[in-house]
C-alpha cells in the first residue's frame, strides 16, 4: 500500500521588508522538495497580510520578480481556524473549508513570519511547523535580547548600545563606549534592512532616523574588523553545524543589495579557507548560540572572524535565506546534505517536536 504523502504547507510573502525575498525562498523550496513523500499547498501573504490560497505552482514562476506578482483574489482569501486541526484548518472565503494540512513551512523572513508571531499562531491552530517555537524565534529576531543572552551564556558578541527613541542616544556617548565606526541596527527587522555602517556625526543622525522607521528599538553597536563567516545548525535537542562559509563582500559591508540584487555583490566560499582548529571552533559555538536561544529545527548563525583564531558570534537567522545563492542549503550541500533531503529532515524535526509536545498535559485535574 502506498504510504499517504503529507501535506505541506509552505507559507511566504508576508507583512516584512524582506517580503520579495521570502517570495524568492519559497519558490526554490517548492522547485526542490520531494514530490513523491510530499504535496505541497502554497499560502502566499500579502503586504497588508492578508492569506491566499495558490493552487498553482506555477504563481511562483515569477518569482525572480517578486514585484510582478500578484497574490490571489479576494474570495480566495484565507481565514484561520484555530484549535479544530482534525476538521479544518482554512476557510476559504465564500466557499468550502479547506483540507487541513499536515505542517506548515513557514518561509517567512523578518517580521510577522520569523519574530515568533506566525509561530504562535500555528501552535494556537495545533499544527506543526517547522523551525524554531515561539520563544527562540523572537529572541532571534529580537538582537536586543539576542545578544543580552549570549553574554549571559559567556558567548563572545560585539559590544553594543540600545535605544528606544533617538533622544536616548547621542553621537559621543555612542563614540566613547563603542569607539568608530559603528553599525546602527533596527533591533528587529532581517536582511540588513534599515542597517548602516557610521563614520561621523552626520552619518550618525541620518542612520538612526532610518533606523527608527523600521522599529521601536535600534542598536548602535561596535564595528569588529573581521572576516565574515557563517555556519549552518540543524536538529532539536542533539543539534549539527555545517561546514562554514565566508562571504566576501565588494560592498562597504554585507548590505540588503550585495545579498540579493547584486550578483557580482559579494562571493561565497564554501567551505571556507579555515584551520580545522577554527573550523571546530566556529562549529561548537554555532551548536552553543543555538542552544542558548533555544532555537529548534534550522538555523544560521553569522560569525566574524578576528585574526587569525578569534571568534566572535555576530548574530542568528531563525529562518535563513532559501535563494539559489543563500548560504543555509549551500553550507549543508557542501557538507553533504543536498537540498531535498535537507528540507526533509527539516519536516521531519518538526513532526517529531510536534508529537513530542502532544504528550505534554494541558490540563490539571483536581
Amino acid at each position: 500500500m502506498k504510504k499517504k504523502k503529507l501535506r505541506v504547507a509552505v507559507l511566504f510573502g508576508g507583512r516584512s521588508a524582506e517580503h520579495e525575498i521570502s517570495i524568492i525562498s519559497a519558490k526554490n523550496v517548492v522547485q526542490a522538495i520531494d514530490k513523491e513523500k510530499y504535496e505541497v499547498v502554497l499560502i502566499g501573504i500579502d503586504k497588508n497580510g492578508r492569506w491566499y490560497r495558490n493552487d498553482d505552482a506555477r504563481f511562483l514562476e515569477r518569482a525572480d520578480r517578486p514585484k510582478a506578482i500578484r497574490f490571489a483574489r479576494e474570495p480566495d482569501a484565507l481565514a484561520l481556524v484555530p484549535g479544530n486541526r482534525a476538521k479544518q484548518w482554512l476557510r476559504l472565503a465564500n466557499r468550502k473549508s479547506e483540507k487541513p494540512v499536515d505542517v506548515v513551512f513557514p518561509v517567512l523572513h523578518g517580521t510577522f513570519g520569523e519574530d515568533g508571531t506566525v509561530q504562535g499562531l500555528l501552535k494556537m491552530a495545533d499544527i506543526p511547523f517547522v523551525g524554531a517555537g515561539v520563544l527562540g524565534s523572537a529572541v532571534g529576531m529580537d538582537k536586543d535580547a539576542m545578544k543580552r543572552l549570549l553574554r549571559d551564556a559567556r558567548i563572545p558578541s560585539a559590544r553594543f548600545l540600545t535605544a528606544h527613541s533617538p533622544k536616548e542616544i547621542d553621537f559621543a556617548a555612542a563614540e566613547r563606549e563603542l569607539g568608530l565606526p559603528v553599525f546602527i541596527k533596527p533591533a528587529n527587522c532581517g536582511s540588513s534592512v534599515g542597517i548602516h555602517k557610521v563614520k561621523n556625526e552626520k552619518e550618525f543622525a541620518a542612520a538612526v532616523k532610518d533606523a527608527f522607521r523600521y522599529d521601536l528599538k535600534i542598536l548602535v553597536e561596535e564595528f569588529i574588523q573581521g572576516r565574515e563567516i557563517e555556519c549552518s545548525v540543524l536538529g532539536n535537542d542533539d543539534p549539527i553545524a555545517s561546514l562554514p562559509g565566508e562571504i566576501i563582500t565588494r560592498h562597504e559591508f554585507y548590505s540588503y543589495e550585495a545579498k540579493y540584487l547584486d550578483e557580482k555583490g559579494a562571493a561565497l566560499e564554501i567551505p571556507a579557507k579555515l584551520t580545522d582548529g577554527v573550523v571546530a571552533e566556529i562549529q561548537r559555538l554555532a551548536v552553543r548560540t543555538f542552544k542558548a536561544l533555544y532555537c529548534e529545527g534550522m538555523a544560521r548563525v553569522d560569525f566574524f572572524l578576528r585574526g587569525d583564531r578569534e571568534v566572535i558570534v555576530n548574530e542568528i537567522n531563525t529562518i535563513p535565506g532559501f535563494t539559489k545563492i543563500s548560504m543555509y542549503p549551500k553550507l549543508w550541500e557542501a557538507t553533504g546534505i543536498g537540498y531535498t533531503e535537507l528540507i526533509d529532515r527539516l519536516i521531519q524535526l518538526a513532526m517529531e517536536r510536534y508529537q513530542r509536545e502532544k504528550q505534554l498535559k494541558t490540563s490539571f485535574d483536581l
